[in-house]
């Protein structure tokens, strides 16, 4: 068998040429000098069977794992400070059970391991997921309003960058401005909507900025917006552009995508944003 071939290759090859010269499965064994067992494999399939795992091999560790888990499961019961530490888990199988066959480091890492397995089984705490976000053309966006600094005529200056960016492409439309006011908070609403040709028809998702948020009443999801805010949504709604809500976010997941780094040194911001705000992406 040629190393360099993969194995979906080499299937590929025996079943063409079983196909177009009519070759045995003894002749296509010799041929590729692979068994006749593979070549029956190769012909029911033109995709390899995947590997049997391999079984677990033993650990040193086996002998002590019901202990650690009995160990894990009463600290669950036990305040905070009194709960065991790994270090002090290894210490109690050295005194009381004479361990002397492992590591601390290997006791260690099936402790890190095992713990919170045990906290979900005693349904103490969430399995670990994994939720993806889907979202559907032109329907979300992100804006973030922070600090960036710029080189402004040789010298390192704190500006302000505002990026609004759709959540299905990554299209994001950015705009730099000396201060971090309402004014110009507003000002990057304009200059997005301007740029996308319209606003998303669901919601755009905000960090909690002060510039839309006057306050957040208690513990809870509710916030209270400023007037000019509340003002600034119903004009857009009243031109009749494209509904928007104030859907805050009681934390933004992640910085908005589609972000950019320039290198450049102007010497005014003017001529700095209109280099960047162009965005990335196709618009959807």
């Amino acid at each position: 068998m040629d190393g360099s071939r993969t194995k979906v290759e080499l299937f590929a090859a025996i079943r063409r040429d079983s196909r177009t010269e009519k070759l045995s499965i003894h002749e296509l064994s010799r041929r590729y000098g692979v068994h006749r067992r593979l070549v029956r494999e190769a012909l029911t399939s033109p995709w390899p069977a995947p590997r049997k795992p391999m079984p677990p091999r033993p650990s040193v560790v086996d002998p002590y794992k019901h202990l650690i888990d009995a160990i894990l499961r009463a600290d669950l019961d036990s305040p905070r400070k009194q709960r065991h530490t790994a270090k002090r888990v290894f210490d109690r199988l050295v005194d009381e059970h004479g361990m002397d066959n492992v590591s601390y480091g290997r006791a260690r890492d099936y402790i890190r391991r095992r713990k919170p397995e045990i906290w979900v089984e005693e349904g103490r705490g969430p399995p670990s997921v994994f939720i993806p976000q889907t979202h559907r053309p032109g329907e979300e966006a992100e804006v973030d309003f922070g600090d960036v600094y710029i080189t402004l005529d040789g010298v390192r200056t704190l500006c302000y960058l505002f990026v609004f960016r759709l959540s299905f492409s990554g299209k994001a439309v950015h705009h730099v401005s000396a201060s971090q006011g309402q004014e110009a908070f507003f000002e990057g609403h304009v200059h997005a909507f301007h740029v996308l040709g319209g606003i998303p028809r669901g919601k755009v998702r905000y960090d909690n900025l002060t510039s839309a948020v006057a306050r957040v009443p208690g513990f809870t999801r509710a916030r209270v917006e400023t007037d000019r805010w509340t003002a600034f949504r119903s004009a857009f709604l009243r031109v009749g552009v494209v509904e928007m809500h104030g859907g805050f976010a009681e934390t933004l997941t992640g910085t908005p995508q589609g972000g950019v780094a320039p290198r450049c040194w102007p010497t005014s911001i003017s001529p700095f944003w209109t280099g960047i705000s162009r965005g990335s992406g196709t618009p959807r």
